[in-house]
């Protein structure tokens, strides 16, 4: 009997199957520096600030520092970020919302298409000090409007409402116009790929059934993008609640609660409870989970029409 020598598959070389693990680990090592700054900058320090709120100050375990919730100030912390969250994140979304809707009448590679985002790119990143002194710069107590307005003698009817000319903006309200600045860029960013995944043959499938416009948009459109545009919502109301830069550059004193953290850093206020920055922490963390739960479960179902 002949004996025909089998030539090995490629997968049984060197090059093959048994390279395949090595060519892996040498993949996984490009993930190493990124892998290290998430630990180091993001992980521990997480851990760490929640993890305080559990300890006394003779470092002894305990559930006693919770009590902080119950102070009035620090529940008041709590509400005035939830509603200026729930607030900017909702005009923001409508906002940027209907500025998606007025770019889908434009070419995607279009002269304003790329205007409108590379404006929101920028502008969604645009904060802390920076946004801080614009808005000081403009409608501040000596800002360019406010001081325009009071030569033309229509600040008092304006501004009555109000303790002094400009003062608003030094407030928790007058964080809704600044904060609104790079909430509707992001909702442009994150919603816009939703809306252009709308298909045109939906609209003509509808139109050929005898549909109006209003009705695709009410039976089609808008229950295929619910999932996004819900999805976006709890991201702004994130991108807001946690926001810190801007807010400690218009408000000197505590009011919301990445502020009430920084007083609670730099002077004790609660009576008889240690670390309640880190019980102040414990708590955005859980509102965070909750919010990024949600999100995600939203953009899995958003993802479906997006295909």
């Amino acid at each position: 009997m002949t004996t025909v020598a089998t030539p090995l598959a490629p997968a049984d070389t060197a090059s093959g199957a048994g390279a395949n693990p090595r060519r892996r680990s040498v993949v996984w090592l490009g993930l190493v520096p990124f892998a290290a700054y998430v630990v180091l900058f993001l992980a521990i320090p997480a851990i760490l600030a929640v993890g305080s709120g559990f300890f006394d100050n003779a470092g002894a375990f305990t559930f006693a520092n919770l009590a902080a919730f119950a102070n009035p100030n620090i529940l008041q912390s709590f509400v005035s970020s939830i509603w200026i969250s729930a607030l900017t994140a909702l005009l923001g979304a409508v906002i940027g919302a209907l500025v998606c809707f007025a770019l889908l009448g434009t070419r995607p590679d279009g002269f304003l298409r790329t205007i409108v985002d590379s404006a929101s790119s920028v502008l969604a990143q645009f904060g802390g000090v920076m946004l801080a002194f614009a808005f000081t710069a403009t409608i501040g107590t000596q800002g360019f409007i406010t001081t325009s307005l009071v030569h033309l003698g229509l600040a008092d009817n304006i501004f009555n409402s109000f303790d002094n000319k400009g003062t608003w903006i030094y407030q928790v309200s007058g964080l809704v116009i600044p904060y609104l600045y790079f909430q509707v860029p992001l909702m442009v960013l994150t919603f816009m790929p939703a809306m252009q995944g709308l298909k045109t043959t939906w609209a003509e499938a509808s139109a050929t059934l005898g549909g109006s416009r209003f009705t695709y948009w009410t039976r089609i459109g808008m229950p295929i993008l619910a999932p996004a545009f819900f999805g976006s919502l709890i991201l702004l109301f994130a991108n807001s609640f946690s926001s810190y830069a801007t807010a400690a550059a218009l408000i000197s004193q505590g009011g919301i609660i990445p502020l009430a953290i920084r007083q609670q850093l730099t002077s004790e206020t609660v009576v008889g409870v240690a670390n309640v920055a880190g019980v102040l922490a414990l708590g955005m963390v859980v509102v965070m989970i909750v919010l990024m739960t949600a999100y995600s479960a939203l953009q899995r179902r958003a993802s479906r029409w997006q295909r």
